[in-house]
């Protein structure tokens, strides 16, 4: 990943998401993905633009399939944001950073 996002495992989704202290923005996504791609500089910006209060994650579907299976996740990107452990919100597809900030504030 980069500085401004973290990559999740199966295995590490339970500390990075679950028991975050601070709401959390997960990308389901896979490499293979176009709108996946189209999104990702976004997450960035975001995640550098919310850095301390909202953390950015990234979890690949292809290779972590436990944690999008638990969550129901058909299509990607779905975003998901977790507060206090729990879903918030939920949006799928790829979208314009205001529409992603507006899902953040709406949510937090």
């Amino acid at each position: 990943m980069s500085e401004n996002t973290v990559a999740v495992t199966d295995a590490s989704f339970d500390i990075d998401v679950i028991n975050s202290d601070v709401p959390v923005l997960l990308d389901f996504w896979a490499p293979w993905c176009g709108p996946c791609k189209m999104i990702a500089p976004v997450l960035e910006e975001v995640g550098a633009e919310f850095e301390g209060s909202v953390k950015v994650c990234k979890i690949n579907v292809d290779e972590n399939t436990e944690i999008a299976g638990r969550f129901g996740v058909r299509g990607i990107p779905t975003l998901m944001l977790f507060k206090d452990g729990e879903v918030a919100g939920t949006k799928v597809g790829a979208m314009s950073k205001s529409d992603l900030l507006a899902f953040i504030s709406d949510n937090t």
